[in-house]
């Protein structure tokens, strides 16, 4: 019969009871080894939840540009369609057949494009993921939610551990978590930074705060501004924003889906201009040799 980690600690316990009275220096043995298990298993749970959360975040990192792709895809094979038949219809000409030619070839240059924009973003977004983490402790992990969805990375934060209880003044507890997301943001300077502050449902009742919209907004600022001052963020790169009440992840009945919606979340794009560059060199504006400039690489995080 296979034992799990967590039955140890328990035989462990049910053995002392099953022979009585021991010496107080057996007792204490166990004890330690009791302690010892039971911290291997913790260690352990942080383990596996670490790994499930890099499962998810390699599981969403095919969706990025997937449409797009899938649609150049679509027009490519429309294409050889049209040539087909073009290529066995005598009433066409040559100078129909070579346009289309170029064409397709113009589509799958772009469709290569697409696909080598979409693996590349998705492998700085699951380093910046990675590393992000790794740089977490165990009681941070807590209050810390990373994910990447469709290539963009949100960090969400707890309010408990951001803020002075009942405010939107920084608590001087987030300091040490803040520093480290500080670092990321920077290492990724071709990234843009939107600070999105969230609130439960409950009405503020604050003098000069009129309702969720100002507490909401009112955090994330503040959250900006730490960035920015205490830990020398570029502020050109950096949003405030808020949301009030309007976007729960939650039930709002149960104080468990409150406590989930107050949060603040750091959300770190690749800047708009990059998608616009892309999307402006489509194949119908690339020239018939077939070479593309490519599109202005992100700067590789420092290491």
């Amino acid at each position: 019969m296979k034992l799990t980690l967590t039955a140890i600690p328990v035989l462990l316990f049910a053995a002392v009871i099953g022979q009585g009275c021991v010496s107080s220096k057996k007792y204490k043995q166990l004890q330690t080894d009791y302690n010892r298990l039971d911290s291997n298993t913790k260690s352990m749970r942080v383990k596996y939840l670490t790994t499930e959360r890099n499962l998810a975040v390699a599981t969403n990192k095919v969706e990025n540009l997937t449409d797009q792709i899938n649609t150049e895809r679509a027009n490519n094979r429309q294409l050889q369609s049209a040539l087909d038949k073009c290529l066995t219809s005598s009433g066409q000409g040559n100078l129909n057949i070579s346009k289309l030619v170029d064409e397709i070839n113009a589509s799958n240059r772009y469709i290569q494009q697409l696909v080598n924009a979409k693996n590349k973003s998705d492998s700085l977004n699951m380093v910046l993921t990675n590393n992000l983490t790794r740089s977490l402790n165990q009681q941070e992990m807590r209050d810390v939610d990373v994910q990447v969805l469709k290539g963009v990375v949100y960090i969400s934060l707890s309010d408990n551990m951001l803020y002075k209880s009942g405010s939107f003044e920084i608590s001087d507890k987030s300091s040490e978590t803040l520093s480290k997301i500080a670092k990321i943001i920077k290492d990724y300077s071709n990234y843009d930074v939107l600070i999105e502050g969230n609130t439960d449902n409950v009405p503020i009742s604050q003098k000069n705060i009129r309702n969720n919209w100002d507490l909401s907004a009112l955090r994330a600022s503040s959250v900006v501004q730490a960035l920015q001052n205490n830990y020398a963020v570029d502020p050109k790169r950096l949003t405030a924003g808020g949301r009030g009440q309007y976007n729960p992840i939650a039930d709002n009945n149960t104080e468990a889906g409150k406590t989930k919606n107050r949060r603040t979340q750091i959300i770190i794009t690749p800047k708009l201009d990059q998608f616009m560059d892309l999307i402006g060199k489509a194949p119908d504006q690339q020239n018939q040799q077939g070479t593309t400039t490519p599109a202005t690489p992100q700067q590789t995080p420092q290491q």
